[in-house]
Parts: C-alpha cells; sequence; structure tokens
C-alpha cells in the first residue's frame, strides 16, 4: 500500500509555518519556492481573466497552446499548437504521463521527491540510477544501461527515463555530452523520455549550452515546463507539456488528455489568460526574468560557499536556487553531535540552530549519506519591500537583510562542523 503521509517537502514547509507562527525564528532552506512578488503585468492578466469562467477545451485554449509552441520552437524543440496540453501545474502532467506511458520508471538520484511516489501511484517500479559525479538530473550512462538490462532480467519493464535539466535538487545541468549518451541508450533499449524542464530559464549563466533529448530524440520525448519556479507564481499552478509529432506522441497526447478529462478538466480560464501573455515572453517579462537569475544566481553561489568552507564537498550551482552538499568530510565532527545520517541532520540542523533544510533520503539518496537538498529562493526578504529591493540591487549581498541572513547560514555550518 502506498503511504498516506504528505510529501516531505510540503510537509517540512507546513512543519516550518507552524514553528514560525509559534514564534521560531527559522532560516528556510528546505522548500523550492522562490519568495518573489508576482510581476505586475502578470497580475493584470490574471484580472483581465477573471471573467473566463467557462471551462473550455481541456488540453487549453488555441491562444495559450500557440503561445506555448511558440516557446518550446524558440528553444530549438519543434512544436506546433495540437502538440501542447497546459493544466494546473506540472506535478498533474507528470502524473498523467505515468498512468498513460507503460511500463516502469528510471530516476536519477537523488531526484525530486515527486517523482518516485507518481510512479508507485500508477503501479510503477522506481529504479533509481546514480548520477554522474558532475552534474546531477541525468543517470550515469553506463549505470543507466546496467539498471535497464538487469531490471529486465529480473522481468521488469523500465520504459520511462525521467531527466531534470536543469536539476532539483543538485542545481547543475547536464552537458550536452551527457544528454546525447543518455538520448543514444534511449535508442538502443527503446527507452522513453521525460525531459522536465520546468528550471530551463533559471540558468545562471545565459550563454551555457542546453540541450534538451527533445532535439535528440524527438519521437520518444516529451517535454514539461511551467511558470511555478521561472516566474515565482507556483501558487497559480500553471503548466504545460510537448509532446511529440509521430504516432507515438499523438497517442500519449490524447491518453493525457483523456485523464485530464476526468481529474482536472482543464487549466482555470484567468490562469489561461496569464500563461498566454508569459509564454509570449515580451520585452518586459524576459527583463524581469533576467533579474530574477541573477538574485538566484548569487544568492545560491553564497550559500554553495558556505558549505565548501565548513567542509562539505558541493557541485557548484548553475541554474535554479538548489545545492546538494555532502558533508561526509567531517563525518566525524557530526557525529560527536549524534548525527549519523541524513534524518539526523536535518533534525539536528532545525532543531538546534533553526535552519530548514530537506534530507538526501526523501530524494532518493542513501539515508547513512551526509547529504541534503538547500534552496536558497526564500532568502530574499519577509517583506515584498525586501524581496523587491533584492531583485533590483545591483549587489544583493550587500543588503543588509540578506547579508544577516547569509552569515547566519554560514555560522551555522561552521558551529556544526567543528
Amino acid at each position: 500500500m502506498i503511504g498516506r503521509r504528505l510529501s516531505p517537502n510540503l510537509a517540512l514547509n507546513q512543519l516550518v509555518a507552524r514553528r514560525r507562527g509559534d514564534g521560531e525564528s527559522i532560516v528556510h532552506l528546505g522548500f523550492g519556492e522562490a519568495r518573489l512578488p508576482a510581476f505586475r503585468p502578470l497580475v493584470e492578466r490574471l484580472v483581465a481573466g477573471a471573467e473566463r469562467s467557462l471551462y473550455g477545451t481541456v488540453a487549453g485554449s488555441t491562444a495559450v497552446r500557440e503561445a506555448a509552441a511558440g516557446y518550446f520552437t524558440r528553444r530549438r524543440v519543434a512544436a506546433a499548437p495540437d502538440q501542447i496540453v497546459v493544466a494546473p501545474g506540472s506535478k498533474p502532467l507528470l502524473m498523467a504521463l505515468n498512468m498513460v506511458i507503460p511500463g516502469d520508471v528510471l530516476l536519477p538520484r537523488p531526484c525530486w521527491n515527486t517523482y518516485a511516489p507518481q510512479a508507485a501511484y500508477a503501479g510503477k517500479r522506481a529504479f533509481g540510477v546514480p548520477i554522474p559525479d558532475e552534474c546531477g538530473g541525468v543517470p550515469e550512462p553506463a549505470a543507466l544501461r546496467e539498471t535497464v538490462r538487469a531490471a529486465r532480467a529480473r522481468g521488469h519493464d523500465p520504459r520511462i527515463v525521467v531527466l531534470t535539466l536543469p536539476d532539483n535538487p543538485t542545481g547543475t545541468l547536464a552537458p550536452p555530452s551527457l544528454v546525447r549518451e543518455i538520448c543514444a541508450i534511449a535508442e538502443e533499449e527503446d527507452l522513453y523520455l521525460i525531459s522536465d524542464e520546468i528550471y530551463r530559464d533559471l540558468l545562471h549563466d545565459p550563454a551555457r549550452p542546453v540541450l534538451s533529448p527533445a532535439e535528440v530524440v524527438p519521437r520518444r520525448t516529451v517535454v514539461t515546463t511551467g511558470l511555478s519556479k521561472s516566474l515565482a507564481i507556483g501558487g497559480w499552478r500553471i503548466g504545460v507539456a510537448c509532446f511529440p509529432d509521430g504516432a507515438w506522441g499523438r497517442d500519449i497526447l490524447a491518453g493525457v488528455t483523456s485523464f485530464a478529462s476526468e481529474v482536472w478538466s482543464t487549466l482555470a480560464g484567468p490562469m489561461q489568460e496569464v500563461a498566454a501573455y508569459a509564454f509570449a515572453e515580451p520585452v518586459e517579462l524576459r527583463e524581469h526574468l533576467a533579474a530574477i537569475v541573477r538574485l538566484h544566481g548569487a544568492v545560491a553561489r553564497e550559500v554553495h560557499r558556505s558549505t565548501v568552507a565548513a567542509g562539505a564537498t558541493c557541485r557548484p550551482p548553475t541554474g535554479g536556487f538548489y545545492i546538494y552538499p555532502d558533508f561526509e568530510p567531517v563525518r566525524g565532527a557530526l557525529e560527536r553531535r549524534g548525527i549519523t545520517d541524513s534524518d539526523s541532520f536535518q533534525r539536528q540542523l532545525l532543531d538546534e540552530f533553526g535552519v530548514a533544510v530537506l534530507a538526501g533520503h526523501h530524494l532518493g539518496d542513501d539515508e547513512g549519506a551526509l547529504r541534503f537538498k538547500a534552496a536558497t529562493g526564500q532568502l530574499y526578504g519577509e517583506t515584498q519591500e525586501q524581496q523587491e529591493l533584492a531583485l533590483r540591487a545591483e549587489d544583493p549581498l550587500r543588503l543588509r537583510h540578506i547579508t544577516e541572513t547569509l552569515t547566519r547560514i554560514e555560522e551555522s555550518f561552521a558551529k556544526l562542523c567543528r
């Protein structure tokens, strides 16, 4: 039976809210949300769409699907409006894909904590495959091939590989060479790819090369994305999927829209109004997004520096607002404080230092490892005024309210690892 507990990141977020409500001061690094004010033109589109009270078509209006098709095409993923489905967030689209595409699921380990439970709800096995040393978001190619063949030898049917480009939880992007290797294995082993690209627009260096598997093996790749992360409107729940051209893609799209018709019916009309504007990417929106990316990169790099200074090893962040440090080099110091695994690490950080992180075992990692995900998107201020200052600042690290929080994080890690 599938457990009846909340998703661990949402459970942690509710715990932090409750303890803050009781008066505790907590630095929240445990939840993947960017705390920034909604961009005013997005709010205006939301208001303008408030009278769109009819259900509309399941896949989404022509206007929103045309805008989304243009968005993907500008990223070298050729798309037509009839290859697009919009939904209340990318999460239900990922669940629908699990329900529609047959076969078991192969996941990078560690990965976002929702992938494996969704596979379980769909009656599938999820096989974790270690990630390469240089990045997360993709399985290590040789380990992927070995896992596929070993699973089939045991009578399982691995068919779906989930990639995250850029990655949650490591905050890194797989280089094109690695993506091509995964695509070659997909062709050899007859695998299908789900490329979760919800962080694609949050690359810290816009010049860094990005390769979607949909550019390499377009007939066997579905791409999902949304506006929750890039535009910091997670609570608005806007997601989109781009399906391949060809018979398989049309069949999967039909299955997803059938599932949608029984589960969420359609994306709410006001949100479609927002999505049509956002996916068209007008100049003012691109400028706003560039400011968001600069802020994410500056703060994530500083938290990364603090973990390394405390003795951890950690891949430098290159996209999104995450880091994934490994404190194995200072295990001795941590064990003297009673920290022996990722669960005790998470509890000690929260209870002794008021720093919330998400333990690595929630992400498919080894429970005995001293790793966790730190999400830096909530460090920009408690008030809308502070967040706006951070967004506009040439150097947000010089703002007092950000500096004080970053200093607290650095001192907490340093004390913990003495």
